[in-house]
């Protein structure tokens, strides 16, 4: 064989060697696409153009176009909300939550919970319109809905395959004595969603999810002992991101702490009225590993998906 031949060839072999180990990185890494709302308080039109802060933001019109925007050049998306889904206008006095419920249906939400606006008109009304108009599963591991409206509309879990990947979700909702009228939660019982949500998650971890999250309703931190996704990410050893929701907080950054395993957890939240859509693109690796490689609260108006 000639040298240049010999040259050649080389070339040829270290290039397919090359294309070999690009396309098994690129087999050995998967990316999701996280979605998320909450409290959005039945706002289903944008903000008035009144001069105020929030003037033309916000509206599901908006919101699906974004979402849809997005779904077409990301290929695995979760789509997610922590709840407060009704009251706030009077769409929700005169409708009773339909209106919303078709409008999660038609952007295509994966999953939801309930916040403690959501029994607002009944667990009667929120069942109706789940099962009417809404039909995306609400997933609580904390309440239990036995001998309610709600006793086989919800789930403790779902998990969810995206790629090679799977996904385990799970909810918890906020403590309702006191905060919501006994007549409206009825039979429902309220169980301490640290230790609901601990044995849910180690039993999604068990079951091969490569990643754990829990859509909350209790609030991102407070001054005193009460439970929210703070104490809840701390004491926690198998969640891996917490989708927050009631105190309408609106986070610059996603919030990172250490959980009694030694590992990171982020929480996340924003803010209310459909204002901000929430994204989070992790990217998982050989191995196990993710990595939180973008996040973004993106503001939700109409002239950003036109």
């Amino acid at each position: 064989m000639n040298r240049r031949k010999f040259l050649m060839n080389g070339t040829l072999a270290s290039g397919a060697m090359l294309l070999h180990t690009s396309d098994f990185a690129m087999e050995q890494t998967q990316r999701l696409t996280i979605l998320h709302t909450n409290d959005v308080h039945s706002r289903l039109d944008p903000f008035p153009n009144d001069g105020t802060q929030n003037a033309g933001k916000g509206g599901v019109a908006a919101r699906a176009k974004l979402i849809q925007k997005i779904r077409s050049v990301v290929e695995h998306v979760l789509l997610l909300d922590a709840g407060d889904i009704f009251q706030g206008t009077p769409y929700f006095n005169i409708f009773k939550g339909e209106p919303e419920m078709r409008a999660m249906q038609m952007m295509g939400y994966d999953a939801g919970i309930m916040g403690n606006h959501d029994f607002d008109a009944g667990m009667e009304n929120f069942a109706k319109q789940l099962v009417s108009h809404g039909k995306f599963p609400i997933v609580m591991c904390n309440y239990g809905f036995e001998r309610t409206p709600m006793e086989n509309l919800y789930v403790p879990y779902k998990i969810f395959t995206k790629g090679k990947l799977k996904i385990g979700i799970t909810g918890v909702g906020i403590e309702m004595q006191g905060l919501v009228p006994e007549n409206l939660f009825g039979q429902t019982i309220y169980q301490d969603p640290i230790p609901a949500a601990s044995r849910i998650a180690s039993e999604l971890k068990k079951n091969g999810c490569d990643m754990v999250i829990c859509i909350s309703h209790l609030g991102d931190r407070y001054g005193d002992n009460k439970v929210s996704d703070e104490v809840l990410a701390k004491e926690s050893e198998n969640i891996d991101l917490i989708i927050g929701g009631h105190t309408h907080r609106f986070f610059e950054q996603p919030r990172e702490y250490t959980n009694k395993a030694g590992k990171k957890v982020v929480v996340n939240q924003v803010g209310w009225g459909g204002i901000q859509l929430g994204r989070l693109d992790y990217e998982f690796s050989r191995g196990g590993a993710k990595n939180l490689e973008k996040n973004q609260a993106i503001s939700v108006e109409k002239n950003i998906v036109e």
